[in-house]
């Protein structure tokens, strides 16, 4: 059985890739909200890889890393820190070649070759944390075989769009949908093959 690619998507209703202020999404918890569970806690076990591009490695390096925890910061995040440090990570990038940072490799060259190699690895599945740029490859070309989508409710109208003109139609199965306290939408899809 070849591993799943999960490409997990943070948007706004009209696709933006960004995280907007509303009334609610200012509210620090001790304990992880639904979408976090669903995306992230409830993968722990099925998964030991994460593909970022570059920019985003740097963005979870700086905040996600457990050094980069504070004494201040709830538990599950250092138990997602400590997740994060021991899976292998796999950063996308024509420049960057190496880092500080432990479990990772850099990777070049034709995505849907790179992606194709991934999956015949020995290992457990792999979520694409990619950022918008590196999302959207995995979307146009139909790499995922599945998407957890975290839709905020606003529209943005601005930023960078996860969605850009399709090669071809993908048709997805959802598989669950969850309302939660503040208007989001968590939502989990399998692509049709």
């Amino acid at each position: 059985m070849t591993r799943k690619i999960i490409v997990n998507l943070y948007m706004t209703l009209d696709g933006y890739a960004d995280f907007p202020k509303y009334p609610g999404s200012d509210i620090q918890t001790d304990e992880p909200d639904e979408a976090f569970v669903d995306m992230w806690i409830n993968n722990y076990d099925s998964v030991d890889t994460i593909i970022y591009g570059r920019r985003m490695f740097e963005v979870h390096t700086n905040f996600h890393s457990e050094a980069a925890r504070k004494p201040t910061d709830p538990k599950f995040l250092f138990e997602f820190s400590r997740w994060l440090d021991r899976n292998q990570k796999i950063v996308l990038s024509h420049y960057m070649t190496k880092t500080d940072r432990q479990n990772t490799r850099f990777m070049k060259g034709d995505l849907t070759e790179i992606v194709s190699a991934l999956k015949q690895e020995p290992g457990k599945d792999i979520i694409v944390d990619g950022g918008p740029s590196v999302a959207q490859e995995f979307i146009q070309r139909g790499l995922a075989d599945e998407y957890w989508l975290l839709v905020f409710p606003v529209i943005l109208g601005r930023g960078k769009q996860y969605w850009g003109t399709m090669l071809n139609q993908q048709t997805l199965e959802l598989l669950s949908i969850k309302k939660l306290e503040y208007g989001e939408l968590v939502l989990h899809y399998r692509t049709v093959r």
